[in-house]
């Protein structure tokens, strides 16, 4: 179940998503637009992760090659995090971010995706399309996938704990949603409060965050081989 919680946060880092997101909170009525995006973003996820998690094996070699692999599995992922923590640390995304803002600055002004400006007309149904076409499942979303079905819970157990997975997914989205409905006055204020903190402190929380995920996948990989 670890598994499952830590992959479902990754999937929730979308860039994408974040974009969309700071698009639509500077449009009008954007409660309406990140619901509908919402309920697009849910029906593909969800449709396919049910689809895709009951389409994979159950047979008995399969089991056994999972046993074996699993371990493996993890480490190598948390590897990977213990790599992304360690190009972080040593401060090469912000010099790559910086030569990307200069080829940038030196084209000039570009137009931005399709996607985005098919957001900024502001309509619920053109959201709910968007967000339909840019759920797809991520890498951490088919790991994930493959976690909830090694776990072996009935029907209706696997079917929530997707459903599940999806919310957790789709967090950065959902928070500013339910902000809006329960207090729009404050949201943005809160929104722009929250912005200016993950810019000065996002360096650390991505070095210690994915160090801590990479550490406990690795740890736990070294515990499943004994």
């Amino acid at each position: 179940m670890s598994d499952v919680i830590l992959l479902s946060l990754t999937a929730s880092l979308n860039p994408t998503l974040v974009a969309a997101t700071t698009v639509m909170l500077l449009l009008d009525k954007p409660v309406r637009l990140m619901g509908g995006y919402l309920l697009g973003a849910y029906l593909t996820s969800i449709t396919l992760g049910l689809i895709i998690v009951f389409s994979l094996s159950d047979s008995a070699a399969a089991n056994t090659t999972e046993n074996t692999i699993s371990p493996a599995v993890d480490i190598g992922l948390g590897a990977v995090f213990l790599a992304i923590s360690f190009v972080f640390y040593t401060g090469r995304v912000e010099r790559m971010r910086e030569r990307r803002a200069a080829k940038k600055a030196a084209k000039g002004p570009q137009e931005p995706p399709r996607w985005q400006r098919e957001l900024s007309k502001g309509s619920p149904r053109v959201t709910f399309l968007v967000g339909a076409a840019l759920t797809l499942p991520g890498a951490s979303y088919l790991a994930g996938l493959a976690s909830i079905h090694k776990l072996h819970y009935s029907t209706p157990e696997t079917v929530l704990l997707v459903i599940g997975f999806n919310v957790v997914m789709l967090w950065l989205l959902e928070v500013p949603f339910v902000s809006f409905l329960l207090a729009p006055e404050k949201t943005p204020q809160a929104i722009a409060r929250a912005k200016a903190w993950v810019s000065r402190h996002s360096h650390t929380f991505a070095v210690r965050g994915f160090g801590a995920i990479g550490a406990l996948l690795v740890l736990k990989g070294v515990i499943g081989f004994l």
